[in-house]
């Protein structure tokens, strides 16, 4: 795991840390047995921090580059004990290497399903996997948060909290959306990035961030994914009876291949697919027989004194007629009809003319 470089018998000189391990997020310099003196080099490579702990205080926080351990670059260390006393005599400090590069292709997933409304189908449970990655952006707030005094601390040990944080947002955001299940798939990546954004408080607190979330499916309990199958069949099929021939097919064939029934299984499928049709037929049959659509009803725009009103309906034009506000040399047009005309000429129209009511009996005397 380390790399230690020893110049004398007791006295480190050089400290640095070469990890291989792929998963390792933090790893103590061990100093057992060893201390490490005043004027000692330390080298934190790219994507590394280093920690220093001093008596149990968190003293300071290095970032790549090579360092002698002295006064005048420890700015911190100055106010410890001995560290302003040229350390005539070697000193004990614990350091941290802390991994600052992404761990990347780490798996989420939700344990058990989430239910959400939707608005086609109501309430569903909804189950949803994916990848996500993680870096420490805060070496010290890491340290002193989560890791603690762990000489090894690798990502196993917190992914599973960090899977929790991303299963519960997820649920959160993914109720709140209103998105139709059917739908979701084009829009996941705005999810991610909503759910990646409600994460980013939380992994703060931790020293963490998280550079990239994906969501890679999202789907339904296999009961309902069954029933949609089958609406897209139906679909597909375009017609009922297409359909029931097409499932009456399916019987025959399954009946045939059964080899435990043999020829008489093949007898009998093929029954059963002719006595689905026949039936079918017998049911659709009635549905092409349905009665065509009401006729539209015609109405009529009226022309008088340059201007135009309507469109009016028969029982609109009768009412009219009655009350004089349509007379039989009154100019009328409906689609259809070839210019202006007068609406005694209309044939429809000319019935209103041609029934007049009686004229009012007297008043009583």
């Amino acid at each position: 795991m380390g790399i230690l470089d020893f110049l004398t018998d007791e006295f480190i000189d050089v400290i640095h840390w070469v990890d291989d391990s792929r998963d390792t997020m933090v790893w103590r310099f061990e100093r057992e047995d060893h201390e490490i003196k005043y004027g000692a080099k330390l080298t934190v490579r790219a994507g590394q921090a280093a920690v220093f702990i001093h008596e149990g205080q968190l003293a300071d926080v290095f970032t790549p580059g090579m360092y002698m351990l002295e006064t005048n670059n420890m700015p911190i260390m100055t106010t410890l004990n001995h560290w302003d006393h040229g350390f005539q005599s070697p000193f004990k400090s614990e350091i941290y290497f802390v991994n600052t590069t992404r761990f990347n292709d780490l798996k989420w997933g939700t344990k058990n399903p989430i239910i959400a409304r939707d608005p086609e189908f109501g309430p569903v449970r909804l189950r949803a996997y994916g990848t996500y990655s993680v870096r420490v952006s805060d070496a010290a707030r890491f340290l002193t948060e989560i890791v603690g005094t762990d000489g090894e601390f690798t990502m196993d040990e917190i992914s599973f909290q960090v899977r929790n944080i991303i299963v519960q947002e997820f649920s959160r955001v993914v109720s709140g959306s209103g998105i139709p299940v059917l739908d979701m798939a084009a829009n996941t990546g705005d999810l991610s990035k909503l759910i990646a954004a409600e994460i980013s408080g939380t992994l703060e607190q931790y020293g963490l961030n998280m550079p990239e979330l994906y969501i890679e499916n999202i789907s339904l309990p296999p009961a309902v994914e069954a029933v949609l199958d089958k609406r897209t069949s139906i679909g597909l099929a375009g017609d009922l009876g297409k359909f029931t021939q097409f499932s009456a097919a399916e019987a025959m064939t399954t009946a045939a291949q059964n080899p435990a029934g043999g020829g008489m299984a093949a007898g009998m499928g093929m029954g059963m697919g002719m006595a689905m049709a026949q039936n079918m037929q017998t049911q659709v049959a009635p549905a092409a027989m349905a009665p065509p659509p009401p006729p539209v009803e015609k109405v009529w725009h009226v022309a008088e004194n340059g201007q135009t009103t309507g469109p009016f309906s028969r029982a609109a034009m009768g009412r009219m007629a009655g009350d004089g506000g349509l007379s039989r040399a009154s100019m009328v047009w409906t689609a259809g009809q070839d210019g202006w005309i007068k609406a005694q000429d209309v044939m429809e129209l000319a019935q209103l003319f041609t029934v007049m009511p009686p004229p009012p009996p007297p008043p009583a005397g």
